[in-house]
């Protein structure tokens, strides 16, 4: 296969989480029109948070398809603006996802709400080499900063890959002030507004955003992996160079014996 033709079949595969009280069917559902949007560039693993978010109203039965990543009130529920709180469920969110992404072979991360603030944490873990997650980029819808005492320390330093980061103006879940905040521990992000809430947009007007976005992520992707071929075949050619001197020292060595 050439080179060309290599590059028009490759894609970028993205990492999805979703926000608290969704699961993978149903944050896959809503990304349709972005799917179809960004599908040249890229494709996306959906994957549901282990936890059942406990019911909304006291005393009815959880609904098993509401999920969330982890719990930051001491009554094991969440809420994007609690500081202070607990952590409740982390660890084995993130065993879950580190798993995920080494069995689909992952790129970047994709998160919207809590999932953003999930994806956030995975790149500061990353950065200090604390997770076997890598990414290469990530995009963050209606993301925040994690107010759970154990992951205050996590913003001290810059995130260096590249980020785009969207939220609304009128957003009443997370407000766009707690966005800007996450969008600031990033080196050099791409902060997009729209003039809506608490949702992932997707509209027309927004569609060439996204894909430079990815495609701009995907060509940096196949330089790299091009620059580690070239790398690699060059060792292998090095190699080869050095074997017939080192042969030509064992033969001398024989006849020396003799």
């Amino acid at each position: 296969m050439s080179k060309s033709a290599e590059h028009a079949e490759a894609k970028l595969k993205i990492l999805a989480l979703h926000g608290y009280r969704q699961n993978a069917d149903s944050f896959k559902g809503k990304l349709g029109s972005f799917r179809k949007f960004v599908s040249k560039y890229a494709e996306f693993v959906f994957v549901s948070a282990p936890h059942s978010a406990p019911p909304i109203e006291a005393g009815t039965e959880p609904d098993p398809t509401q999920r969330g990543w982890w719990f930051n009130k001491e009554d094991r529920t969440f809420k994007g603006t609690n500081v202070g709180g607990p952590a409740y469920g982390f660890e084995e969110s993130l065993k879950l996802v580190e798993k995920t992404w080494e069995a689909e072979g992952c790129h970047g991360l994709l998160g919207f709400s809590q999932g953003a603030c999930f994806a956030g944490l995975l790149c500061d873990l990353s950065a200090r080499g604390m997770t076997t997650i890598k990414p290469q980029f990530a995009l963050l819808a209606s993301g925040f900063r994690s107010g759970s005492l154990v992951h205050l320390n996590y913003y001290e330093n810059k995130v260096q890959i590249p980020s785009l980061h969207i939220f609304g103006e009128t957003d009443e879940i997370i407000p766009k002030d707690m966005s800007e905040a996450l969008a600031e521990t990033f080196l050099e992000p791409e902060v997009v507004t729209h003039p809506g809430g608490h949702y992932f947009p997707a509209q027309a007007t927004m569609k060439q955003m996204y894909v430079d976005f990815f495609r701009d992520q995907l060509q940096h992707y196949l330089e790299a992996k091009e620059l580690q071929n070239a790398t690699e075949e060059n060792s292998f050619h090095v190699a080869n160079e050095a074997a017939p001197e080192t042969d030509q020292q064992v033969d001398g060595s024989d006849s020396d014996s003799d």
